[in-house]
């Protein structure tokens, strides 16, 4: 838990914090920026956007698209072709069947903020979920425990790739982590170069950060994130070099006496 206790937790909205770390890496990723933003899922409305070109139904979502009253803005899981892989719900209703496969992750919320997670091939109970969505490859499940698939070599995981990671988890404690690494060599004008750890070292980061459940999203040049303070302006943004079709967003609940945001 030193990986936490170096964090510096800033305050953006209502449930949203996030922070910033470096972190030495094997060559050529050499040195990293970790972002980090953690969420009270009880005190955001997570709800998932798709995003397809009309002509073509080409992936359209990027940071730039985000709606204004979102707190965090993220592409959510992977994409087969141009569309989500795996299962996808929003405002309740599936739109897409599940995926298989062994390391494939489902995150369940229902409306409440509760968040149920599934490992592997079974969705479990999707009773009152509102939001949800597969993606892959898994890095902890349960009470952190690494699948055996990044720990032996020869597995449908290549184990030395490195690339620019993106990654959601889940604390002991009931918080959602964003976490994104940005190769942080050469300057800002590097930052978008898909380089970072490994998958089985950005299993140890999520794992250093105290979650318990975590799935790797879309990274490499689809890795994007957007941070907003409401009473503040510009927001905080890390955009990808590739649209994708489908994004995570978190919106502050609704005050009392006020109506949901649209």
């Amino acid at each position: 838990m030193s990986l936490v206790r170096s964090l510096g937790w800033h305050r953006l909205a209502p449930g949203l914090e996030w922070a910033s770390l470096k972190l030495a890496c094997g060559a050529p990723a050499w040195r990293q920026r970790l972002i980090v933003a953690r969420l009270e899922p009880r005190e955001v409305r997570l709800s998932l956007e798709m995003d397809l070109t009309r002509e073509d139904l080409r992936p359209a979502w990027s940071t730039d698209r985000a709606p204004g009253d979102a707190v965090l803005a993220v592409n959510a899981g992977q994409f087969a072709s141009a569309m989500p892989w795996g299962w996808v719900v929003i405002d309740g209703r599936q739109r897409l069947r599940p995926g298989t496969g062994p390391l494939a992750s489902a995150i369940a919320i229902d409306g409440d903020g509760g968040v149920r997670w599934a490992h592997g091939d079974s969705l479990a109970d999707v009773s009152g979920v509102v939001t949800g969505f597969q993606s892959y490859p898994t890095l902890l499940a349960g009470d952190g425990f690494v699948p055996s698939a990044l720990r032996t070599p020869g597995g449908p995981v290549n184990l030395s790739h490195r690339d620019a990671r993106l990654a959601l988890g889940e604390t002991r404690d009931g918080h959602l982590l964003v976490v994104m690494t940005r190769f942080d060599a050469m300057g800002e004008a590097a930052a978008q170069v898909p380089l970072g750890p490994t998958t089985p070292e950005m299993a140890a980061i999520m794992g250093a950060l105290g979650a318990c459940d975590a799935v790797m999203l879309d990274g490499g040049i689809s890795a994007q994130l957007l941070l907003r303070d409401p009473a503040r302006s510009p927001a905080l943004e890390w955009r990808g070099l590739r649209r994708v079709p489908l994004a995570l967003i978190a919106r502050a609940r609704r005050a009392a006496g006020q109506p949901e945001s649209p």
